[in-house]
């Protein structure tokens, strides 16, 4: 029966802890911009032009794969 009290005290603590470490992050302003990562998604990545050249070049000379019996 005194576990239980210990594992309440525990919980507590990590609680308390969690909820610290919210208000942490509101002070410091990480959920300040709400709009931006709801719209990333549609943004496109822009890829370096001298690998994209090679990677189509690279593609566009490889032989076809035939299975052989």
């Amino acid at each position: 029966m005194e576990v239980i009290y210990l594992l309440i005290a525990f919980g507590m603590i990590v609680a308390l802890l969690f909820l610290g470490a919210f208000f942490w992050a509101v002070k410091n302003g990480q959920f300040d911009d709400t709009y931006t990562p709801a719209v990333r998604m549609l943004f496109d990545d822009d890829a370096p032009l001298e690998k994209t050249k090679s990677t189509i070049e690279n593609k566009t000379n490889q032989k076809p794969q035939t299975k052989e019996k």
